[in-house]
């Protein structure tokens, strides 16, 4: 523990201040009655996209324009360098760089959670007490899963630990096995979520069983389950998940807090028939185009898209009708 300890040592005291709650209208779903987390993860995060200009630099200019639209939408925070945010392509000192642009935008109580897992423990404490430093809130951190055959439960646990001792910002776990081939074990959940500083898990595999079951095994701890995925929000919230990181509130952000609203207010016909209309256009901008395409459907709402950064490519003039059909068919152009 000695190189977490002399890393971090200086930094928490500057940074307790960030360990806030917001206030909120609605206790949140997962929350045991008469308790409250230490920090309110409840409610709708975009993971943001990076906006790349036509030589696949880092748009920062763009950035601040989406951001500004983004303010008038009543979303929790957001999320920056996520999967969407094509955070493998992005140089340690873009990542940085981001994470301030953001910060200096964001209006005051909303939450930046940043990405900062690296494939080595030493890294990802080094990363996470940079995006500490440059404004962050809260730490996602992804599974390591280079050598994913030897990532078992007590190397994961391992390694989490010692991230959640190291880091003076709140750690949230991140589980996304259709990018990284591994789901965290559930027994390395249940053991991460005693981890003071860890508080919560952002699960985008859509096994809604398994995240009842994260729900129920951690409901005496101060940990809070979030849904990673649009597909599958009210089925979560159902199950007690706190809110939901979704790629498609990069696009229809008001749609998905409006659904988070009915959940919360137990208006289960009218979240039911939202949800419904946002499975097929959430799964275009996922698992069926990707980045490029939630990025060409971002310019039909009037938010900056632009390219990807190579070797991801622009779809193809037959993908983007497809893609318009799919939002047009579910009543959003």
């Amino acid at each position: 523990m000695a190189f977490s300890t002399r890393l971090t040592s200086s930094l928490r005291p500057a940074l307790a201040a960030r360990h806030w709650a917001a206030p909120r209208q609605c206790r949140d779903l997962s929350t045991p009655q008469g308790s409250e987390p230490s920090l309110d993860l409840g409610g709708i995060f975009p993971p943001l996209t990076t906006p790349f200009s036509p030589l696949q630099e880092v748009d920062y200019a763009q950035l601040e324009g989406n951001l500004r639209r983004y303010a008038s939408i009543p979303f929790r925070g957001l999320v920056v360098l996520g999967s969407n945010g094509e955070y493998p392509y992005l140089a340690p000192r873009e990542r940085v760089e981001v994470v301030s642009c953001v910060r200096r935008a964001l209006p005051r109580g909303r939450l930046l959670l940043a990405g900062s897992g690296c494939e080595s423990t030493q890294a990802t404490i080094e990363l996470t007490v940079s995006m500490a430093e440059a404004g962050a809130d809260v730490a996602l951190v992804v599974t390591p899963c280079y050598y994913r055959g030897a990532m078992t439960t007590a190397a994961l646990v391992h390694h989490y630990t010692e991230v959640g001792d190291a880091s003076p910002i709140p750690v949230v776990l991140y589980s996304v096995p259709a990018n990284t081939g591994l789901d965290l074990p559930m027994e390395a959940v249940i053991t991460l979520a005693q981890h003071p500083n860890i508080i919560g898990i952002k699960d985008s595999g859509g096994d809604i069983t398994r995240m009842g079951l994260m729900v129920h095994k951690t409901r005496q701890e101060d940990f809070q389950v979030l849904a990673g995925s649009a597909s599958f929000l009210l089925g979560s919230y159902a199950v007690g998940a706190s809110g939901g990181v979704c790629a498609l509130a990069n696009v229809l952000g008001d749609p998905l807090c409006q659904l988070d609203h009915l959940c919360r207010k137990g208006q289960w016909q009218e979240a039911r028939d939202l949800q419904h209309r946002l499975i097929e256009p959430n799964m275009a901008v996922t698992r069926h185009f990707g980045i490029p395409g939630l990025k060409k459907a971002m310019e039909w709402f009037g938010y900056y898209g632009g390219p990807c950064r190579a070797p991801l490519a622009p779809l193809s003039p037959a993908q983007v009708e497809e893609l318009r059909s799919t939002f047009s068919a579910n009543g959003w152009l």
